[in-house]
């Protein structure tokens, strides 16, 4: 694809501010969206949707690839809908400043699920007197994945969640029969997951049209793997490499040593039988893209090396140093992918280990590759994230989720790295640059990249108390919030807007 001269904000919607101790798809959203809009930005970047489970990562631990996650239902609209009563919801209060907020997830699961619950009892009430069509189509459309996923969720319920390979032998091996009585059974509680989703995309589409009727599009983000307990793999047991008798995986995803860390990653997932996947037209993937496209503009696909070879880890590892690469069939995917959806929405995220095979993997599709500001000025001139490098056909950052914000990254640069900075600047001491992160955003958005993505921490000025993930560490990540809309000023908007003008995004 190729993507016009503009620019975007990275920003998760958990990080939104909320009563309720986690962003939801409530006024702050609609508001963000007007910052956007008045800051002259055309794209909103968010993370993974799904549901998440241990250490909430959207990315390696979500329960579906395909569902939304219920955290981020606005409380305040059920309250419209008269499925909860305003007087019945007690804030969350945060533990920080307002810019540094963290989310309590322990917190806010706890009392979220409650209203949740009640207003699904509510509205079960509504359901006895009169069938809601709304709901019933909404099953109906996405039944596809919408089946799957309520009845594991239910079943990981009653199985005190408890990962599905070791729940009963014949319902981890999906025995017709063994569903069809689990379905019964659970009746009730495969209704209020159906809700919960329901609700969820019925929030996030109306959000999504107010943005694109303000001419701002959603890049989402599909994660190459899925967490092993989720409906993705006990549904769809044979397209991935998993132990005949246990089931569990039986390789791990992950990457080598790299810069985010000396021995590797070691994420856990299992990986991809894509002997198996090639044998069915990739339809489980084609399904995947078909299902982000529903509420999405654009797709980033994350760790988009894994498509042309992938880094397996033998199972029983702690690190991901001892792992071997083997070939993926991506250019065969990718074909297929494009033949059932035709034109192909996608960015790649292209960092890590890169290959001329992966580098021409992404070009055979023009797929726009990342830049990241951050990693530039290690080494010398011919560094490809230096700005004098790009090319248009790529997407610029100063930092990414998984980067420190650019003051963290800066008060921990070396003083070799800040006078390359400050020499590259123009600059004759690095004592010199005031406001480092609009130095970053000024080069992003200078740049020849057609697209610039800047995190919203970096427009804040926020130092590394706001890094949203780590990716050496697993415990800890994902919490970051703010918790005032009135930090977007409008001296912030004007500010970007200007830079906007300048740079002709």
């Amino acid at each position: 694809m190729t993507l016009q001269r503009s620019s975007g904000i990275l920003l998760h919607p958990t990080s939104l501010p909320s009563e309720f101790g986690i962003g939801d798809l409530g006024k702050a959203a609609y508001n963000f969206v007007d910052f956007l809009v008045k800051s002259g930005q055309k794209y909103w970047q968010v993370l993974p949707l799904g549901p998440t489970g241990y250490e909430h990562s959207p990315y390696t631990m979500n329960y579906s690839a395909f569902a939304g996650n219920p955290l981020m239902i606005s409380l305040e609209q059920l309250v419209k809908e008269g499925l909860l009563k305003s007087e019945e919801l007690n804030p969350i209060t945060g533990n920080g400043e307002s810019a540094y907020d963290r989310v309590n997830f322990d917190a806010v699961i706890t009392q979220k699920y409650d209203y949740l619950k009640l207003a699904f009892e509510r509205f079960r009430l509504k359901l006895e007197n009169q069938p809601n069509s709304e709901l019933e189509k909404f099953c109906q459309e996405q039944a596809w994945w919408l089946d799957d996923y309520v009845l594991f969720m239910s079943l990981l319920e009653v199985n005190h969640g408890q990962a599905w390979n070791n729940w009963e032998k014949a319902i981890a091996r999906r025995e017709p029969q063994a569903l069809k009585e689990q379905k019964e059974v659970l009746k009730d509680l495969i209704l209020y997951h159906q809700f919960l989703q329901f609700k969820f995309f019925e929030q996030w589409k109306e959000l999504r049209q107010y943005a694109n009727e303000k001419n701002i599009q959603i890049i989402g983000d599909v994660s190459i793997y899925v967490c092993h307990n989720s409906a993705d793999v006990w549904a769809n047991q044979e397209n991935f490499a998993l132990d005949p008798e246990t089931l569990e995986s039986a390789w791990m995803a992950g990457v080598p040593p790299d810069y985010f860390s000396e021995t590797g990653q070691l994420w856990g997932n299992p990986v991809y039988n894509w002997e198996h996947l090639q044998s069915t037209n990739y339809s489980w993937w084609i399904d995947r893209f078909k299902a982000t496209l529903q509420y999405v503009d654009i797709v980033r696909i994350d760790h988009f090396r894994g498509f042309e070879a992938f880094w397996r880890i033998p199972a029983g590892e702690t690190t991901g140093m001892k792992g071997e690469w083997i070939k993926a069939p991506g250019e065969d995917f990718f074909e297929k992918l494009g033949q059932a959806l035709g034109n192909l929405p996608v960015l790649a995220e292209d960092l890590g280990i890169i290959t001329p095979e992966v580098e021409e993997l992404r070009d055979r599709f023009n797929f726009p590759g990342m830049r990241i500001l951050m990693f530039a000025f290690a080494d010398d001139a011919t560094n490809p994230y230096l700005p004098h490098n790009y090319i248009p056909n790529s997407v610029v950052y100063p930092g990414t989720h998984d980067n420190d914000t650019i003051i963290g990254w800066w008060e921990k640069a070396s003083e070799k790295e800040k006078q390359y900075i400050a020499e590259y600047l123009g600059y004759s001491h690095y004592q010199e640059i005031k406001e480092i992160n609009w130095v970053f955003i000024r080069m992003a958005l200078g740049s020849v990249s057609n697209l610039a993505i800047i995190a919203l921490q970096d427009v804040l000025g926020l130092d590394n108390r706001a890094r949203m993930n780590d990716p050496s560490v697993s415990a800890g990540n994902w919490r970051w919030r703010f918790t005032d809309s009135n930090l977007l000023t409008q001296e912030l908007s004007d500010k970007l807007l200007k830079l906007n003008q300048i740079y002709n995004r």
